[in-house]
């Protein structure tokens, strides 16, 4: 602010020589305030500041979408005026810090944070009405007036402009070409899809739109030359209030714009090189009509021919033109992609048509790759700590395009606690995967190729195996081994089918203390069984997020998942027999194995809305809600413990420690050894606010509330939970739909995120604001229970680590 808002109020009263009381203190140094803020100090001598303009549209009948007029009469006004917060205008009190200096903090402030003043006088309204008179033209109303009046108030000014318009005139008739003509034959026949209507207001934008579309049907038509520019609108405007619309082709109009084109020739090149002259004098092979350059060695031709939807002797298309282009470069394996489209002079036209020669010319991608990182292994578990990936590529393993990963991996991680008296919550993880991606759907009989999809279908083999140690608790192999497809139809939808996805879990050594564990819980003895996992999944994922320029982006995931359901059935169609297992249950077996058999369902709906017009701006709120349920039965009375749910931890309710939550009440006794390990359930609701903010290049703020839980399909007696007054509830952690908002677990907090765009590492303090379980929480263990008051610690939040976004 000024200097002299730095004097003490002592001050003012010697250099005024009068009595001041505080509050009329306070008084003069908010007026002075506003005077220095408000920008009016800082204006030239007999000169105003221009503060902006109104815009009002006068008529003697009701004017359609005035509101919507009035904001494109009101987006003309120029120039524009200081921002200003409140009446204030801070930036102008910079530029003034600056001004007449070329170097030092004042020049700094300036050029960061300054904004030079805005005069009337910079104020043209001639050409302001002129552009007005445009914008009332172009919507139809013909002949307006435009009239301007200068408000000064003070040292500030602002200009009113009033529109004067009669009725807009409406479109009575819309005339398409009539000549015998292929071209004029052609836009004649797309007259049922036209933007253009009868009774609808008279708009130049929608004839800018016609032509275009016009344009896009007519490429597809085989009209390569042609261009919008080329049709022409001849609007009658001497009814009364009325236009007949008449469109033509323009009569200067090439002749090679006015014809459709043949694709006679279709050379696809899968080695192109700027520098590479040799290639053009090798022989091609000719296959399925395509000349294929410059061998298979690298790929086969029918894996390039599968992903190109050009056609020798087909009409050129630029749909099909630009599918192409999407394809190949969906490959992967293709570093540059372009087309190449050139009159063929060696073959005559005919019947109407041209010809046209096109190339197809690829640069690849090194063949195979080696790749290893060093990570940061941060899991919605909680664990934290160090890890490695090997990554192996090859992108044309089988010379078709398919794409085989090798991975190896490595992890150490800790999940660091409060309490320290606790078992296996360090793990060493080691495993190998491999995944072959095959560029096509392989569905025999069948071949499905989506030819109206822009992105290339997959199917992918994989299998892998993963050993898990658990310090203190136990040693775990998992094995797997998957077949699936994954496709699109558009730039936002995408679909993932596993009819095949098996898993075998095999527990190993168990410490004693983990025995005991298991022994004294049923339910975590049976998720922790040994059992195949007969697995297969469908899920859908709607994505908006790819189109940047949206201001409100919705993000949505469902997927179905179940296990067992065919072994069961043909188990019990041939008259197996249930074996007994330690805990009284039956259950069938494949290969003297007992399998999991369960359905579960996972939504997720994420919304993200850009407080900001500027698309680059990550100024945003953004929210989650997250549904999930799974569900044992016949052959299991619990969810495979990799497949139960946990709430809490950095990428979850972040007040809470990570699977520190449920399920619905239940609060394992303080001295427990067990919370990590018994906290999960088969059902999970969470939601998720989240307000993010720039703060500085690539560091962003942000505010959060966090809620949610898990609950219990089936009662377990060995999670008992306790209500408020202390008496023991016979649910024991079950769902019940009348209390499930109760027992929500709910934290807030704030956080900053530091954003490379390759990396963001996330920190956030979170506090809990509710607490699922009793207000008392429970100390103690059998008939022992202990109530303390629980308080919320805002000098020691709980303080989460982590890489990415929550969501």
């Amino acid at each position: 602010m000024p200097p002299i808002l730095i004097l003490s109020v002592s001050a003012f009263r010697r250099l005024y020589s009068v009595s001041l009381t505080p509050l009329r203190g306070l008084t003069v140094l908010v007026g002075l305030l506003a005077a220095g803020c408000s920008g009016t100090k800082f204006i030239p001598e007999n000169a105003r500041l221009y503060t902006g303009g109104t815009v009002q549209v006068k008529s003697p009948a009701p004017v359609p979408n005035e509101a919507v007029l009035t904001t494109e009469l009101e987006g003309v006004l120029t120039p524009k005026p200081n921002a200003s917060i409140l009446g204030l205008r801070p930036k102008l009190y910079f530029w003034h810090l600056g001004e007449g200096k070329t170097k030092g903090l004042g020049h700094w402030l300036a050029d960061k944070y300054g904004e030079k003043p805005v005069l009337l006088s910079e104020v043209d309204t001639q050409k302001v009405k002129k552009l007005m008179v445009n914008r009332l033209t172009n919507r139809g109303y013909f002949k307006p007036g435009v009239g301007s009046k200068v408000q000064v108030k003070g040292r500030t000014a602002t200009v009113d402009y009033t529109a004067f318009v009669d009725r807009p005139y409406l479109i009575k008739e819309i005339h398409f070409p009539e000549r015998d003509t292929l071209i004029d034959r052609a836009i004649r026949a797309t007259q049922a899809q036209t933007l253009l209507k009868a009774g609808d207001p008279y708009n130049l934008q929608t004839l800018v739109n016609e032509r275009t579309r016009i344009d896009g049907v007519l490429k597809n038509q085989g009209y390569y030359y042609f261009a919008p520019d080329y049709l022409l609108f001849e609007v009658d405007s001497t009814l009364d209030n009325q236009v007949n619309i008449y469109l033509k082709v323009k009569g200067s109009v090439p002749r090679r714009a006015a014809q459709p084109y043949v694709l006679s020739r279709v050379a696809l090149n899968t080695d192109y090189s700027l520098s590479d002259t040799a290639s053009l004098g090798r022989k091609p092979i000719i296959y399925q009509k395509y000349r294929y350059f410059p061998d298979e060695v690298m790929f086969k031709a029918k894996a390039i021919t599968n992903a190109t939807f050009l056609y020798p002797d087909s009409v050129y298309r630029r749909r099909r033109s630009d599918q192409t282009l999407s394809r190949l470069m969906s490959l992967g394996t293709f570093k540059f992609v372009d087309i190449h489209f050139r009159p063929d002079r060696s073959v005559a036209d005919s019947a109407g048509y041209g010809h046209l020669v096109s190339n197809v010319r690829m640069t690849q991608v090194p063949k195979k790759s080696l790749r290893a990182e060093v990570l940061l292994v941060s899991k919605s578990n909680g664990f934290v700590g160090p890890g490695f990936r090997l990554q192996f590529r090859n992108r044309s393993a089988l010379r078709g395009a398919e794409q085989l990963l090798v991975n190896v991996t490595g992890a150490f991680e800790n999940q660091t606690r409060a309490n320290t008296n606790t078992i296996g919550l360090t793990s060493y993880e080691l495993g190998a995967d491999a995944q072959l991606l095959v560029p096509r759907l392989i569905t025999p009989p069948f071949d499905i190729r989506l030819v109206n999809s822009d992105f290339q279908p997959r199917t992918s083999f994989g299998a892998g195996y993963k050993y898990i140690q658990r310090l203190e608790a136990f040693q775990e192999d998992v094995f797997n081994l998957n077949y699936g497809y994954t496709w699109k139809t558009r730039l936002t939808n995408e679909q993932e089918l596993r009819p095949i996805d098996l898993q075998y879990i095999r527990l190993g050594t168990v410490s004693d203390q983990f025995q005991d564990l298991l022994d004294s819980s049923p339910f975590l003895a049976n998720s922790f069984r040994q059992q195949f996992i007969l697995g297969s999944s469908y899920r859908y994922t709607y994505n908006q997020q790819a189109l940047e320029q949206r201001r409100n982006q919705i993000y949505f995931s469902g997927g179905v998942e179940g296990s067992g359901n065919l072994a069961y059935l043909l188990n019990s169609l041939a008259g197996q027999t249930k074996v007994t297992n330690p805990d009284g249950s039956q259950a069938y077996r494949v290969l003297k194995q007992q399998f999991s058999q369960y359905t579960k369902v996972d939504l997720e709906l994420r919304n993200y809305f850009r407080t900001s017009a500027d698309p680059t701006s990550g100024n945003k709120l953004a929210t989650r809600l997250l549904i999930g349920a799974g569900v044992p039965y016949l052959n299991s009375n619990v969810l495979p413990y990799l497949k139960q749910y946990g709430v809490g931890g950095p990428n979850s309710v972040r007040a809470f420690q990570a699977r520190g939550v449920g399920p619905g009440t239940y609060r394992a006794p303080a001295a427990s050894e067990t919370q990590f390990y018994d906290q999960v359930g088969d059902i999970r609701i969470e939601a998720n606010v989240e307000y993010r903010q720039d703060l500085f290049p690539y560091v962003k703020g942000a505010l959060f509330m966090d809620a949610g839980n898990i609950w219990l399909v089936n009662n377990d007696p060995s999670r008992m939970t306790v209500d408020a007054s202390g008496t023991a509830d016979g649910r024991n952690g079950q769902f019940t739909f009348s209390r499930f908002l109760q027992e929500m677990a709910v934290g807030a907090g704030a956080g900053l995120r530091i954003d490379a765009q390759v990396l963001v590492i996330r920190l956030d303090a979170a506090y809990p604001l509710r607490f699922p379980y009793s207000t008392n929480e429970i100390r103690g263990t059998g008939n022992e229970v202990i109530y303390e008051a629980q308080k919320i610690n805002l000098a020691s939040p709980r303080l989460n680590i982590a890489i990415g976004y929550p969501f």
